[in-house]
């Protein structure tokens, strides 16, 4: 496919390169010149622009002002129009784990085949099993935005080992030092942890004059201890 693109695609005045107009909307192609010749094709390359986001807001979307770059192949077939190719659109959105903003593409490959009037295909479908060929023009829009839409991904991700954030303190993992964490209680033991501090908490205000006392206990009948186990019959 030529590399050649139109430079008014985004204009609903344009005319892309095979001279059809497309005077209602860029997704509109007029197909005219491909006649009803099975074999006959010429090649599309269009840059149209995003008038609705596509896609889930504050999640992942191909935002407004956006151009949806389109490179596709338009042949003449038997049942009608074949179109094949592919299309790319920038997207936006948030990590799904993190949070921060992230800037990606989407691309998609095309093959539809638009039925011509009175065809076998168009006789034998019903009218949302496939696409037509109206008044020799082919709508494109529906066919490139379900697929880009069907692309987008369901959880996207600034990158795939993305680690997130803290369930504490809600701080990025990458942003926090190694070893990184919070002690948790139990909420069963909470109330014991409670009181056990709240018995603890005396002990550490008594005066200096009675720690040394007990501090004298303990160290005299240690020696009382001691000297019993070295005269076993005193």
């Amino acid at each position: 496919m030529s590399d050649e693109r139109s430079p008014n695609a985004g204009d609903d005045r344009a005319t892309d390169r095979g001279g059809a107009r497309a005077d209602r909307s860029p997704w509109v192609i007029d197909t005219h010149e491909l006649g009803r010749r099975p074999g006959a094709s010429r090649p599309l390359q269009l840059d149209v622009p995003v008038d609705v986001p596509l896609g889930v807001p504050d999640v992942v979307t191909v935002p407004t002002d956006a151009a949806i770059a389109l490179d596709l192949l338009l042949e003449s077939v038997v049942e009608g129009v074949l179109v094949t190719g592919s299309a790319v659109a920038p997207t936006t959105g948030q990590c799904s784990r993190c949070l921060d903003p992230i800037a990606d593409e989407v691309s998609i490959d095309v093959t539809e085949l638009f039925a011509y009037p009175d065809s076998t295909t168009d006789e034998t479908t019903e009218e949302d099993e496939v696409s037509r060929v109206v008044d020799d023009r082919i709508d494109l829009e529906p066919v490139v935005r379900d697929a880009l839409v069907l692309a987008l991904p369901l959880v996207p991700l600034c990158r795939e080992d993305c680690e997130g954030l803290c369930s504490e303190c809600g701080v990025k993992w990458a942003d926090l030092e190694p070893g990184h964490g919070h002690e948790t209680i139990d909420p069963r033991w909470a109330a014991l942890v409670d009181r056990l501090q709240d018995t603890e908490a005396p002990r550490t205000t008594r005066p200096p004059a009675m720690i040394r006392q007990a501090n004298d206990r303990t160290a005299r009948t240690g020696d009382v201890l001691a000297s019993l186990a070295s005269n076993p019959r005193v």
